[in-house]
Formats: structure tokens, sequence, C-alpha cells
């Protein structure tokens, strides 16, 4: 019998612009090792960094909100497991899936918790301390209520899972960690990687749809930069970044050494080029791509403790986590200026990348879960009566807002 997987995204995944899209093809090429067909549906509107899933095997689909036409291809579909791309995805599309393929294994692909980058934001533009009164938003009780609603969800950071055991008391059975799934680097790659002596300049990444991304890139302008620039008056501060906006593009400064570069084709390629990485993250949650490509191109990385969230467990980090703006420049200077410190760094990042990242053993885990949970899906879900019970009252009230909604554009 064919195994069937439906992934609904909230976006058509974009590997080359952001983690998320990079995670999603991650998840993708899990689920092909174990022989599922795939299907990725999305109502969103494809872009032209947008992955040709199909050039992988995977069929591409749209469907659209609040129609019944998804009902007809769900039922016809009948998919055995079924991933929301969010928490915004299993909103709209949750009760129809349940609807129409009940005994369809239903995963949540958080990406990163919502409700803490939202409520980390909102500290932040408060000037306020971070603190669980933040937790409690409108975000959080959507996207607990989400997590509760499926049969299993997937949290990319060991930060997050605490949160949700300990802040919110979600049982374990209902979280699974799974961080990004990478391969090892060997020793062969890391010897072809460009030396110290061949590297110059600093460099960030980062799509700017993402607030966090585009705060960060203002704060290294405004606060860190003059700071590094002033000891080392010859470098440059290369900024990468897909959708780069109005906003982002005037902050570009030649004189400075500021330098906005726009989406990058090759990331792997900048990375290489460049001595340190700058990832100065100020809210946020989740793993930051940024510093997983620092390492696996070996480029050694100053980060906030926002940045490092998640990422190093109870390693050394690739370079140094600081949270004060003249620290912050001293350590990136630091390790521009002395080769036998970027070299430590940077054996710090490959030891990282090969124990915490390992994509063998992670996929392993969450394939063996998988096998567990399917063949006693039903016994599963009775010790989940909080998300009966959301599921239930989900059915009664967006159901039929979505079906109004759905007669009322037939007018």
């Amino acid at each position: 019998m064919v195994k069937k997987l439906l992934i609904i995204g909230f976006v058509w995944p974009e590997p080359k612009s952001s983690a998320a899209g990079s995670r999603m093809m991650q998840i993708i090429e899990v689920f092909q090792n174990q022989a599922y067909q795939i299907t990725f549906a999305s109502p969103c509107a494809k872009s032209d960094n947008a992955f040709n899933l199909t050039s992988i095997g995977v069929e591409q689909v749209s469907i659209e909100l609040n129609n019944t036409s998804f009902d007809v291809f769900i039922e016809n579909l009948n998919p055995n497991v079924v991933l929301f791309d969010r928490f915004m995805m299993e909103e709209q599309f949750g009760w129809r899936v349940a609807e129409n393929c009940p005994m369809a294994l239903r995963i949540l692909d958080t990406e990163d918790l919502h409700f803490l980058r939202k409520g980390r934001q909102q500290a932040f533009k408060e000037k306020q301390v971070f603190d669980d009164s933040y937790l409690f938003n409108d975000t959080t009780k959507r996207e607990i209520a989400s997590i509760y609603r499926c049969d299993l969800s997937l949290i990319i950071s060991e930060a997050e899972i605490e949160i949700l055991k300990n802040r919110f008391k979600i049982a374990e059975t209902l979280l699974h960690y799974l961080p990004f799934m990478l391969d090892g680097v060997a020793l062969e790659a890391i010897e072809r990687l460009p030396t110290f002596q061949k590297r110059e300049h600093f460099i960030t990444i980062g799509n700017f749809i993402h607030e966090p991304n585009y705060n960060a890139v203002l704060y290294l302008k405004e606060s860190l930069w003059p700071l590094i620039r002033k000891q080392l008056p010859k470098a440059e501060m290369h900024i990468y970044g897909s959708y780069a906006s109005q906003k982002v593009n005037q902050l570009h400064n030649k004189k400075q050494g500021f330098l906005i570069k726009g989406f990058v084709k090759d990331a792997n390629q900048a990375m290489q080029d460049a001595k340190v990485c700058l990832a100065a993250i100020r809210f946020g949650a989740g793993l930051k791509g940024k510093l997983v490509e620092a390492m696996q191109n070996g480029t050694p990385c100053v980060t906030t403790t926002i940045g490092a969230e998640g990422m190093y467990g109870n390693l050394e980090p690739n370079g140094f986590i600081t949270n004060t703006p003249l620290e912050f420049a001293e350590k990136a200077v630091a390790i521009y200026k002395e080769e036998i410190l970027w070299k430590e760094k940077q054996q710090n990042g490959f030891q990282v990348l090969n124990n915490r990242f390992n994509k063998v053993e992670i996929e392993k885990e969450f394939v063996k879960l998988l096998e567990k949970i399917i063949p006693q899906l039903s016994k599963h879900r009775q010790n989940n009566f909080t998300g009966q019970m959301l599921m239930h009252h989900t059915l009664q009230s967006t159901k039929f807002m979505s079906k109004w909604i759905a007669e009322k554009n037939k007018k």
C-alpha cells in the first residue's frame, strides 16, 4: 500500500531565502526516505525564489481558503499523514482534514514558536525585560490550541520544548524535538574551505520579511558597526538577504563600508568569503539558519543570547555570545584579527554541527516515533482530551464561519 503525505504550506519552500524553507526540504527528505508519496499544497502565491518541488518528485497543488474544493481534494487524495506548516494552516484546514480524513495523522510543524517571537518583540518595543507576562498574548492561545488539536507537534528548539512543557504543561507525548537535520562536516570538506588569510570582511544573512532580521541589521548599522569600523577602517559589512525593501536598501553606505547586497544565489560561497559572521538578533525564536550556515562554512560568529538559543547545548559556540554593543564589537574585532582564536572558534562550530544536528540520528528517532504512533492513533488521541475538546469547538465555530465565507463568495 502506498503511503501518502500531504503538506499544507503557509508558503512555498524557499531554501535559498530562509531557514524555514531549508527545514521544510529536510522534512520532505525524511518522508521520501520512508517511501511516502508527497503532495505539497498551499494557498499562497509562488515567488520566483520558490523551489521547484516537482523536480524531486513532489506534486504541487494550489488550494483555496474557505472553499469546499479542498474537501473534495483531500478526500480523493486520502493521505495517511497531513503536516501543517505553521499553526495558521492548521487553523484554516485542520477541521477539514479531521472531517474528511479522520484517521490521518495530523502533524504541526511550528517552525518556531510564533507566540514567543511576538512576545519578545513586544517586550523589546516597550523597552521592558521579557518575562512570562509577554507569553500570554492572543497568538499564544491560537498556537497552543493548534498544538493540542494535532497529534504531534515538531519543535525546533529545546528551549521551546521546555517552555511548552513547564510553562504551559503540554504533555511530552504531543511534542517532538526536531532541529535542523544536517550532514556532518568531514575532514576533507574542512580542508577545502578558504583559510583565515584568504577571507575578509564581515557578513550577515537573512530574509528581510522576517522582522528580527531587519531589526538586527538596523542594530548593526546604528550601534555595532561604528564601533567595529573604528578599529578596522578597511573592513566591510556585507548584508545579504531576499526581499530587501526601500527601508533596508537606504541603510547602504559605501563610505562607511556598510553594504546591502540583497539576495545571494550561493549563500555558502558568500559565507566562505567572509571572515566573521555577525548575528545581532535582539528578539525572535527558533534556530537561526545564519548561524548554521556560518558553522557549515567555517565562519566564526558573534551573536546574542537570543541568537544562540537552542543552538549550542553544552558545547562551546563557534564564536562569542554577548548582548552589549561594546563587548559585541570587541569580540568581533578580536576574532577578525587573531588567527589562533579564529581557528579555535571555527573548530567549535564543526563540533556543534556533528554532535547536535546529525541528520541520520535525528531522522531515525523521528521515524521511530511515527511508526509507534500511526498504528495506535486512536489510543494516542484518547490521551489528549484537551485536543478533542478544542477540535469539537473548532468544528462548531471555525467550520461554520468558513462555510459562511464560502457561501458568501459564491454570490
